[in-house]
């Protein structure tokens, strides 16, 4: 079965409603007029219930089968990014500074033509909790829905998610079992010594040699402290130190992140950053204050979710356009959260190999919003099928 005929039906009225979300990019937890054009939409269609305000701006709607069931939920992200737009294109953002670089138009567009088709077919057995979030770039709107009880409020059982990649020929699925995307974590340092004059570093304590020594401490621990075997990143990102050539400086700073997958390799580094941090202090006569901040978890796909997903991404675009074994990425998603609290799995939708995410002239294909949402709306129904 491809796209479903219905959904491609109206595969222009997505387009329209994926160039206004486009348009009209909001940050965060506050979205209020994507919100409310989201929310206009679903009652439109006719979903049976409504929940708003959710991580501030985010909302679950609910659409009932034609019996008893389970529930299943499909969760879209709606926010952009503090990116200026350099695409060029008819419906580029009207909101300089922000844009929907990341593609999350599209993937809130692909949920609303499933809500679309769902509420007018049902043919299915149960309930589906279309879950439209907020802040998955910046607020962790994942996280706060969860902690919000949605799970549990609505019985959702399960959950699924798709993101575009523009890595990936148009219309391509890639998935993988266990860990698809990696845990983040942020750490800053600040370094204070004595400054002074820089002819007499004797009556000095100097905080740019301590820099020095704990970015290559740090740089080292991938490379020194772990496995060839443990998959990890750590990269620093900011060293700011000094003013000028004849000053020794008082203070200095230096940040970074850490990419994860496994809980164990996660624990190991950020000790190990912290006995540098306590060693280099020591070693050089300096204060050192680490702020250590624990952000995403690892995204990890379940595997019975997954094998079910790659079933349902094959019916809809053919199986030799599924990779089911994708390599696992660096980056971080915070559905993480969503996948802790319920079995379920993350997809890659191809778009086309063209700008990557979080580029200025990045923008989401048009062409691939009806497979995404066919892919949607096949998994409530073979995941609550009627009798």
């Amino acid at each position: 079965m491809p796209v479903l005929n219905r959904i491609a039906g109206y595969a222009d009225e997505m387009q329209q409603w994926r160039r206004w979300l486009h348009r009209n990019p909001e940050l965060g937890l506050e979205l209020p007029r994507t919100a409310a054009f989201v929310a206009e939409r679903l009652r439109e269609f006719g979903v049976d219930e409504l929940h708003e305000g959710y991580a501030q701006t985010g909302m679950v709607a609910l659409i009932r089968g034609q019996a008893e069931g389970p529930v299943i939920g499909l969760r879209a992200d709606m926010d952009a990014l503090p990116i200026l737009e350099e695409t060029g294109v008819e419906h580029t953002s009207e909101t300089r500074g922000n844009m929907h670089a990341c593609g999350h138009d599209g993937h809130t567009t692909m949920l609303l033509g499933a809500a679309r088709y769902l509420a007018e077919t049902r043919r299915f057995a149960g309930t589906v909790a279309l879950i439209f979030q907020p802040g998955e770039e910046l607020g962790g709107g994942g996280k706060v829905m969860c902690d919000q009880g949605i799970m549990e409020r609505f019985g959702i059982t399960e959950v699924y998610a798709l993101h575009n990649s523009p890595d990936m020929e148009e219309g391509r699925f890639a998935t993988r079992k266990g860990p698809m995307m990696a845990a983040v974590d942020d750490f800053a340092i600040t370094i204070r010594g004595v400054g002074g004059h820089a002819a007499w570093p004797e009556h000095c304590v100097d905080p740019v040699a301590a820099a020095v020594q704990l970015v290559s401490a740090l740089n080292a621990i991938p490379a020194r402290n772990l496995s060839a075997f443990d998959n990890a990143v750590l990269s620093v990102t900011q060293i700011s130190v000094g003013s000028a050539t004849n000053v020794i400086p008082a203070e200095g700073f230096v940040a970074g992140t850490l990419r994860t997958f496994s809980r164990a390799v996660r624990d190991k580094i950020r000790a190990r950053i912290e006995e540098i941090c306590q060693g280099t202090g020591t070693a050089m006569g300096v204060e050192v204050t680490l702020e250590y901040t624990e952000d995403y978890p690892a995204t990890v796909n379940h595997p019975e979710q997954t094998d079910f997903a790659v079933e349902v991404a094959r019916e809809v675009v053919g199986p030799d356009k599924v990779d089911p074994d994708w390599p696992a990425e660096m980056g971080a998603e915070d559905f993480s959260f969503m996948l802790e609290a319920r079995p379920g799995a993350y997809l890659f939708l191809g778009q086309g190999v063209g700008p990557r995410c979080h580029h200025p002239k990045f923008d989401f294909n048009d062409e691939v919003a009806p497979i995404g949402a066919s892919f949607f709306a096949r998994i409530a129904e073979r995941a609550l099928p009627l009798e």
